[in-house]
């Protein structure tokens, strides 16, 4: 299959015609992944308050450690109460270019604070922001050289004058550097002047879904976009679902956070298979 252009892509982005643009994403993706769908569930504790037990109600596919560390001993400690806590559990902590900041905007310096990290027990970069990075290539190949995976691309913002920015960004990384496993095409946070719509963000799903076709998995969080986006993202390109809550609470089985996310991706005529934080499935998915 010929790789799409950016022209090819900025076309489709501009199609009004909602419906034409999913079938093509739609159709992308089962080409890969037929009705698959994963999702994996997070649990997620701040750097500064790693607890010293889990929850009883957890049970987590990831456990996350977010915020930035205050210094690079703050973070080896986190990481290693964050180790103890996971047991088993692949550990994701920390943004790349916090990282890249705290080792003092230097590669070799990341890579030496990435191999204390590993040591420390971190399995995987949890977030790898590539419009929040100078040279992201450089930056991932340093960070893997300390040891541990980087296999998720997100973007922190869209530029709204080239929003096939990023997508080019993580097929250009994937082409140089492979490795990475699902790319998260919509932003962590919106623009205030010019606030994105649903529209324009499953539209977005389905451009990353046909131009980024070396990439595993289109991703959307759960958390941060709400279950009827994610819902559609699926429809339209989208085969992951990120950020599932790993907390059973107190609503009844049938209205638990894993409950809805196989019932909604269901409804969506797609197979729910729950997976890690390595992207491998979990037992009894």
């Amino acid at each position: 299959m010929t790789a799409m252009s950016i022209d090819e892509a900025q076309a489709i982005l501009a199609d009004p015609n909602l419906i034409a643009v999913g079938v093509r994403g739609d159709a992308a993706r089962r080409r890969r992944h037929g009705a698959r769908t994963t999702f994996a569930r997070v649990l997620e504790v701040h750097t500064d308050a790693v607890p010293a037990v889990l929850p009883s109600s957890a049970s987590a596919g990831e456990l996350r450690v977010t915020g930035k560390p205050a210094s690079v001993e703050a973070a080896v400690a986190s990481i290693a109460a964050a180790r103890a806590l996971a047991g088993a559990t692949p550990l994701s902590a920390f943004a790349l270019d916090d990282l890249l900041d705290l080792a003092g905007g230097n590669l070799p310096g990341l890579t030496a604070l990435v191999a204390r990290l590993a040591g420390a027990g971190l399995d995987i970069v949890a977030d790898v922001a590539i419009d929040r990075l100078q040279d992201p290539a450089g930056a991932i190949r340093a960070a893997r050289a300390g040891g541990v995976e980087l296999s998720r691309l997100t973007v922190h913002a869209i530029t709204t004058a080239d929003p096939l920015r990023c997508v080019t960004i993580a097929r250009d990384i994937q082409a140089s550097l492979g490795g990475v496993r699902a790319f998260a095409p919509l932003p962590r946070v919106g623009s205030m002047t010019q606030p994105s719509t649903g529209y324009d963000d499953v539209k977005l799903v389905a451009v990353a879904r046909l131009l980024a076709d070396d990439i595993e998995s289109i991703q959307v969080d759960w958390a941060l976009y709400g279950p009827k986006l994610a819902q559609v993202a699926l429809t339209m390109g989208a085969d992951d679902v990120d950020g599932v809550s790993a907390l059973e609470g107190d609503l009844g089985r049938r209205r638990s956070p894993l409950e809805e996310v196989r019932g909604n991706i269901t409804a969506a005529g797609l197979e729910p298979i729950e997976r890690d934080g390595r992207f491998q499935s979990r037992a009894g998915s």
